[in-house]
């Protein structure tokens, strides 16, 4: 596996990379990667899925200037900047009869995370839900998947210094919420980890043995995403 470490100046651009890395991998033999990266301002993610008005309080997001985007995966709604620590995974289907279901990849990939991290904090760290990663009860990182037919893409952001007042201006309640969050808001249901971004990406490249530099990425196919998807309002704003 080759590790990539490289945050793009825009929030599209970011998007975009992940999946031209997917497609890369899925339609030209191109490798699986794991790639980090943690944008410098605060800006909104939708799920492929969530509706815009019901998950997002846009007048809120309007005076603090945060622009709002939407990935290509599932998963809920989330706030993103400094302080989140973003990681994808590339991965072949082939490389693990777990990744042949959505549930057998969120126990394997989200498990080996979780015991890379572990040594690094206190108190146990547990998956709950269906893609969460918790402390005590409370989350620290959510997860999520885009499957092709022989590769997907699995990824999801570590908290270890977001603002959470501002998650709490920012999102609504979510309209879906697993059955431990018990209804509690943003600020009691989250939490970050205090841990350098650079011993967490230490820790999941040894786990995922991302030994080698990445220097293939697809901007092309980034420029095209870009404008068909992650910079067009009709994608962001289409529920």
């Amino acid at each position: 596996m080759e590790w990539l470490d490289l945050t793009f100046p825009t929030p599209e651009a970011n998007l975009a990379c992940e999946e031209a890395l997917l497609d890369e991998c899925e339609e030209r033999g191109g490798p699986e990667v794991l790639r980090f990266w943690e944008h410098p301002r605060h800006f909104v993610v939708l799920g492929q899925s969530n509706h815009i008005a019901s998950e997002i309080d846009l007048d809120a997001c309007a005076r603090e200037g945060i622009p709002v985007f939407r990935r290509r995966s599932g998963g809920g709604t989330v706030v993103q900047g400094p302080g989140c620590l973003n990681y994808a995974l590339v991965l072949r289907m082939s490389a693990d009869p777990a990744f042949g279901t959505i549930t057998g990849t969120n126990g394997a990939v989200l498990q080996r995370i979780a015991s890379a991290l572990q040594p690094l904090v206190e108190g146990r760290i547990t998956l709950e839900g269906q893609s969460d990663l918790t402390i005590d009860g409370l989350k620290f990182s959510g997860n999520a998947q885009r499957r092709r037919l022989k590769t997907l893409l699995f990824h999801g952001t570590l908290l270890h210094g977001l603002d959470m007042a501002l998650v709490e201006r920012a999102l609504r309640m979510p309209a879906k919420q697993p059955a431990y969050r018990n209804g509690r808001r943003h600020s009691n249901f989250l939490r970050s980890i205090p841990v350098e971004s650079v011993r967490i990406k230490e820790a999941l490249c040894e786990a995922w043995r991302a030994t080698e530099v990445c220097h293939r990425v697809p901007t092309e196919r980034m420029e095209e995403l870009i404008r068909k998807r992650y910079g067009a309002r009709e994608w962001i704003t289409r529920l």
